[in-house]
């Protein structure tokens, strides 16, 4: 498996992948929806997978002496990757809006969602909600894009409008905490995003190889 990441990472994947992970420090930015830095993590890997498209890269991939549910595993180990690099970026934006940022005026007075672990367990959602919606829709056929694309699109947005409308109903200001406040609630949530990643990432892979090894390329 890690030669199969190791192809993925130089041949088959755009650099746009890569230049999109940066996108994570979105965190950092006051008075905008900090969210929207993962969904831009997840525009830039579906791009590669443009890429590897227009590359033949599944045909090539199902050419290898390796199984093709071996194929399937590399794509979601190069997804997870970059999703996972980009979410260390989130954590250390976060370490550092609640410790040396927690005071300041800018995000004191910032409407939308703060970055805690709250925000960082909606991040982690919204990546396994893309590899549910968007990997497992692309691995029906192992060659349409767009509709997953477009459908993990209007989730995304549902889901990301919810996370940030949340902690102003009366009884959730919780979920905006600022520093330590609330650590507990906010580690369980954490908790339950990372959770919910694993579950819909792993079911996503097993149903992508049921479908592709059906799938006649």
């Amino acid at each position: 498996m890690r030669n199969i990441l190791k192809k993925e990472l130089k041949l088959s994947a755009s650099p746009l992948a890569f230049c999109f992970i940066p996108f994570a420090l979105m965190f950092f930015i006051p008075g905008y929806p900090i969210l929207c830095g993962a969904f831009f993590v997840t525009l830039g890997i579906f791009q590669s997978f443009q890429y590897a498209r227009e590359a033949n890269d599944i045909l090539f991939s199902v050419l290898l002496p390796i199984s093709k549910r071996d194929v399937v595993k590399g794509k979601y180990s190069f997804v997870c990757f970059i999703e996972l690099c980009a979410f260390a970026l989130m954590t250390a934006v976060t370490l550092l809006r609640m410790t040396v940022f927690s005071a300041s005026a800018v995000y004191r007075s910032n409407a939308l969602m703060n970055a805690n672990p709250f925000a960082l367990g909606m991040a982690l959602l919204l990546f396994g909600l893309f590899n549910r919606i968007f990997l497992a829709g692309f691995f029906k056929t192992a060659y349409h894009q767009g509709k997953p694309f477009i459908l993990y699109i209007i989730v995304c947005f549902l889901t990301l409008s919810a996370g940030e409308a949340l902690h102003h109903f009366p009884g959730l200001e919780a979920l905006n905490a600022f520093g330590f406040d609330h650590m507990g609630l906010q580690l369980l949530l954490l908790c339950c995003g990372a959770g919910l990643f694993v579950l819909l990432t792993l079911g996503s892979m097993f149903r992508s190889c049921r479908n592709f090894e059906k799938t006649d390329l």
